[in-house]
Protein backbone atom coordinates (compact mmCIF):
# COMPACT_ATOMS: atom_id res chain seq x y z
CA UNK A 1 0.00 0.00 0.00
CA UNK A 2 1.68 3.19 -1.16
CA UNK A 3 -1.00 5.61 0.14
CA UNK A 4 0.85 6.23 3.41
CA UNK A 5 4.38 6.52 2.01
CA UNK A 6 5.88 10.01 2.11
CA UNK A 7 6.73 11.35 -1.34
CA UNK A 8 7.77 14.79 -2.69
CA UNK A 9 4.18 16.14 -2.51
CA UNK A 10 2.80 14.43 0.62
CA UNK A 11 1.12 16.27 3.44
CA UNK A 12 2.82 15.05 6.60
CA UNK A 13 1.69 15.29 10.22
CA UNK A 14 4.53 14.41 12.57
CA UNK A 15 6.03 14.86 15.96
CA UNK A 16 9.68 15.77 15.99
CA UNK A 17 12.45 16.45 18.44
CA UNK A 18 15.49 18.40 17.38
CA UNK A 19 18.41 17.65 19.67
CA UNK A 20 22.06 18.59 19.83
CA UNK A 21 24.81 15.98 20.01
CA UNK A 22 24.98 16.36 23.80
CA UNK A 23 21.31 15.31 23.98
CA UNK A 24 19.96 18.75 24.88
CA UNK A 25 16.66 19.64 23.24
CA UNK A 26 16.66 22.45 20.69
CA UNK A 27 13.01 22.17 19.61
CA UNK A 28 10.15 19.72 20.04
CA UNK A 29 6.50 19.41 19.06
CA UNK A 30 5.96 17.04 21.98
CA UNK A 31 6.19 19.76 24.65
CA UNK A 32 2.86 21.26 23.58
CA UNK A 33 1.71 17.85 22.26
CA UNK A 34 0.93 19.59 18.98
CA UNK A 35 2.32 17.75 15.94
CA UNK A 36 3.77 19.71 13.04
CA UNK A 37 1.92 19.69 9.74
CA UNK A 38 3.69 20.39 6.48
CA UNK A 39 3.45 19.77 2.79
CA UNK A 40 6.64 18.35 1.32
CA UNK A 41 8.35 20.99 -0.82
CA UNK A 42 6.56 23.95 0.80
CA UNK A 43 9.77 25.34 2.29
CA UNK A 44 8.90 24.50 5.92
CA UNK A 45 11.91 22.20 6.04
CA UNK A 46 15.21 22.38 4.22
CA UNK A 47 15.71 19.85 1.40
CA UNK A 48 18.04 17.82 3.63
CA UNK A 49 15.43 17.52 6.38
CA UNK A 50 12.78 16.60 3.78
CA UNK A 51 15.08 13.95 2.31
CA UNK A 52 15.08 12.24 5.72
CA UNK A 53 11.29 11.88 5.55
CA UNK A 54 10.98 10.44 2.02
CA UNK A 55 9.84 6.83 2.07
CA UNK A 56 8.70 6.86 5.70
CA UNK A 57 5.14 5.75 6.45
CA UNK A 58 2.47 6.45 9.04
CA UNK A 59 3.61 5.15 12.44
CA UNK A 60 7.34 5.18 11.59
CA UNK A 61 9.76 6.48 14.23
CA UNK A 62 13.28 7.29 13.12
CA UNK A 63 16.22 9.47 14.15
CA UNK A 64 18.60 11.14 11.70
CA UNK A 65 21.91 12.79 12.56
CA UNK A 66 22.65 15.78 10.33
CA UNK A 67 26.02 17.50 10.10
CA UNK A 68 25.99 21.34 10.19
CA UNK A 69 26.21 21.60 6.38
CA UNK A 70 23.11 19.37 6.08
CA UNK A 71 21.14 21.13 8.81
CA UNK A 72 21.48 24.87 9.53
CA UNK A 73 24.85 25.51 7.90
CA UNK A 74 28.09 26.63 9.43
CA UNK A 75 28.41 29.86 11.37
CA UNK A 76 29.28 32.70 8.99
CA UNK A 77 31.58 35.37 10.46
CA UNK A 78 30.05 37.91 8.03
CA UNK A 79 26.76 37.49 9.87
CA UNK A 80 28.20 38.79 13.13
CA UNK A 81 27.91 42.57 13.44
CA UNK A 82 29.20 45.14 15.91
CA UNK A 83 26.59 47.83 16.47
CA UNK A 84 26.43 51.05 18.44
CA UNK A 85 24.36 50.83 21.64
CA UNK A 86 22.47 53.93 20.42
CA UNK A 87 20.83 51.80 17.67
CA UNK A 88 18.79 50.03 20.36
CA UNK A 89 15.88 51.50 22.32
CA UNK A 90 17.06 53.07 25.57
CA UNK A 91 14.29 51.15 27.39
CA UNK A 92 15.66 47.84 26.15
CA UNK A 93 17.80 46.13 28.80
CA UNK A 94 20.33 44.34 26.61
CA UNK A 95 21.72 41.05 27.91
CA UNK A 96 24.01 38.46 26.37
CA UNK A 97 22.02 35.64 24.81
CA UNK A 98 18.85 37.63 24.25
CA UNK A 99 17.24 37.60 20.82
CA UNK A 100 16.36 40.95 19.27
CA UNK A 101 14.29 41.44 16.11
CA UNK A 102 15.68 43.88 13.55
CA UNK A 103 13.48 45.46 10.89
CA UNK A 104 14.74 45.10 7.33
CA UNK A 105 14.23 47.78 4.66
CA UNK A 106 11.50 45.60 3.10
CA UNK A 107 9.60 45.48 6.41
CA UNK A 108 10.54 41.90 7.26
CA UNK A 109 12.15 41.20 10.60
CA UNK A 110 15.29 39.17 11.16
CA UNK A 111 16.33 37.87 14.61
CA UNK A 112 19.79 38.44 16.01
CA UNK A 113 21.39 37.06 19.17
CA UNK A 114 23.26 39.48 21.41
CA UNK A 115 26.65 37.80 21.90
CA UNK A 116 28.45 40.49 23.89
CA UNK A 117 28.16 44.04 25.18
CA UNK A 118 31.26 46.17 25.73
CA UNK A 119 30.64 49.81 26.57
CA UNK A 120 28.79 51.32 23.61
CA UNK A 121 29.46 48.33 21.33
CA UNK A 122 26.98 45.47 21.01
CA UNK A 123 27.93 42.31 19.10
CA UNK A 124 24.94 40.74 17.35
CA UNK A 125 25.00 37.34 15.64
CA UNK A 126 22.54 36.91 12.76
CA UNK A 127 23.46 33.25 12.13
CA UNK A 128 20.74 30.69 12.80
CA UNK A 129 21.00 29.74 16.52
CA UNK A 130 21.81 26.16 15.49
CA UNK A 131 24.39 27.09 12.83
CA UNK A 132 27.55 25.06 13.22
CA UNK A 133 25.78 22.37 15.23
CA UNK A 134 25.30 18.70 14.39
CA UNK A 135 21.63 17.99 15.10
CA UNK A 136 19.58 14.86 15.67
CA UNK A 137 16.22 15.00 13.91
CA UNK A 138 13.99 12.48 15.71
CA UNK A 139 10.62 12.00 13.99
CA UNK A 140 7.41 10.09 14.55
CA UNK A 141 5.08 10.10 11.55
CA UNK A 142 1.50 10.60 12.80
CA UNK A 143 -0.16 10.64 9.38
CA UNK A 144 0.62 10.87 5.68
CA UNK A 145 -1.94 12.30 3.27
CA UNK A 146 -1.43 11.75 -0.43
CA UNK A 147 -4.02 13.07 -2.85
CA UNK A 148 -5.51 10.60 -5.34
CA UNK A 149 -3.57 12.00 -8.29
CA UNK A 150 -0.25 11.46 -6.48
CA UNK A 151 -0.73 7.80 -5.61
Amino acid sequence: MTDNVINEKSEVIMHFDLKLEDGSAADSTRLANKPAKLVMGDGSLTPNFEACLLGLTKGDKKAFTLAPEDAFGHSNPDSIHHMERSRFSSELKLEEGMIVAFAQPNGAEVPGIVRSIAGDSVTVDFNHPLAGQTVIFDVEIVDVINSAEQA
